[in-house]
């Protein structure tokens, strides 16, 4: 095993005693603020999958979050007692009602009427499927016109920045059917077989400690297979890898997709430790938030982009809670963010590694990542 094999085992095995032995030092409600924070965690993952591996700077990844988080909640949302309405043919968020007349049997037609797409949503494995389901379909139709087309840079910021702004506005505008500005509260506890999933239990605990987990080691496991190597090739040099035949643009959707998928995954289970959905999920700063999570830890690196946006929302909790940096904390935040680029570029992550390889006086890394790269991808 190399070094550096050995460094990611010891780096990944910590890190997963350490979010596992949590439970052992806080109460309900500590546990309920780490699982968001893990949560975070995992789009922190998934930016550096997208942004770091393949090159894509994706300055809509809360798209995805959001669309998750609303697939499941609209789920939650029926299930809740608030949902069920007298006189209504099928269960109904209780904000269609608010502005129908009490009794108005003609207003509850209509209202049965518009809300044909809650229908499936009675059933909360539909929620769950379409959670992972939609935004990773989303992600496929954008990414097969995108990269098709070779748009590649910041042209691929700007298109996924102006559909994150756009479904928003659209979530926000049709607040008859979404709720508008107020998402969606009142929510029932997800329940499968039988078993509940209170936000300030350890079972929902365990459920987020566990995907992030498995979300780790999974994408850790797919950059190293043929394909992650042929993603970071085309990243370094496109031309380079088009003219060995390889198909760009497919891998580029595919690991697109899958940054989608796990940013889905990270969504619902937001609305399960925070029990609400809202279109602040898809507001442009929330995006660049986690890009700036992923800019920290290291885009390079999935545990350290990970642990980059744990440690982030870790210091702002801490901050905005003191009373003496209230007015201060997003500086703070701000000027670590910049101390972190122009000194450590390579963020958080690529400082531990140098620093580790300096220790076990390795040689320095070969600086050409693109040869060794398509050529191993190539013989595989």
């Amino acid at each position: 095993m190399t070094f550096d094999r050995k460094l990611t085992f010891c780096a990944y095995a910590l890190f997963v005693v350490a979010i596992f032995a949590a439970p052992a030092f806080f109460d309900e409600f500590g546990l309920n603020r780490i699982a968001k924070f893990l949560v975070y965690g995992m789009l922190g993952a998934a930016v550096a999958l997208s942004w770091g591996y393949a090159g894509i700077l994706n300055l809509g990844q809360g798209l995805f979050f959001g669309l998750g988080a609303y697939m499941l909640a609209m789920s939650l949302k029926l299930a809740s007692p608030t949902s069920v309405q007298p006189g209504s043919v099928r269960p109904l968020p209780d904000f269609m009602l608010w502005n129908a007349e009490p009794g108005a049997a003609v207003d509850l037609c209509c209202i049965n009427k518009a809300s044909f797409l809650w229908i499936p949503f009675q059933w909360q494995g539909f929620g769950l499927v379409m959670g992972v389901v939609l935004p990773a379909l989303v992600a496929l139709l954008l990414g097969l016109v995108v990269f098709k087309k070779r748009v590649e840079g910041p042209f691929v910021s700007i298109i996924t920045l102006a559909l994150v702004l756009l479904v928003r506005l659209v979530l926000v505008d049709a607040q008859p059917l979404t709720g508008g500005f107020n998402g969606l509260t009142d929510l029932a506890t997800l329940s499968i077989f039988g078993f509940e999933f209170d936000p300030y239990g350890k079972g929902t605990y365990w459920l987020v400690a566990s995907l992030l987990t498995l979300t780790l080691v999974a994408t850790r496991v797919l950059i190293e297979t043929r394909a992650g190597l042929i993603l970071q090739a085309a990243r370094d040099d496109q031309r380079r890898a088009r003219y060995l035949g390889f198909d760009v643009p497919l891998y580029q959707t595919f690991f697109f997709v899958v940054a989608a998928a796990i940013s889905g995954v990270a969504g619902m289970l937001y609305v399960l430790v925070a029990e609400f959905a809202s279109p602040t999920f898809m507001d442009l700063s929330f995006s660049v938030t986690m890009v700036v999570w992923a800019a920290v830890g290291g885009r390079a690196s999935l545990l350290g982009a990970c642990i980059g946006a744990i440690a982030i929302n870790m210091m702002e909790a801490g901050m905005s809670e003191t009373e003496a940096l209230v007015g201060a904390w997003k500086a703070i935040i701000g000027l670590v963010f910049v101390v972190v680029v122009i000194f450590l570029p390579r963020g958080l992550g690529g400082l531990v590694h140098d620093l580790a390889g300096r220790f076990a006086a390795r040689r320095p890394a070969d600086r050409d990542v693109v040869s060794p790269a398509l050529t191993e991808a190539k013989e595989a």
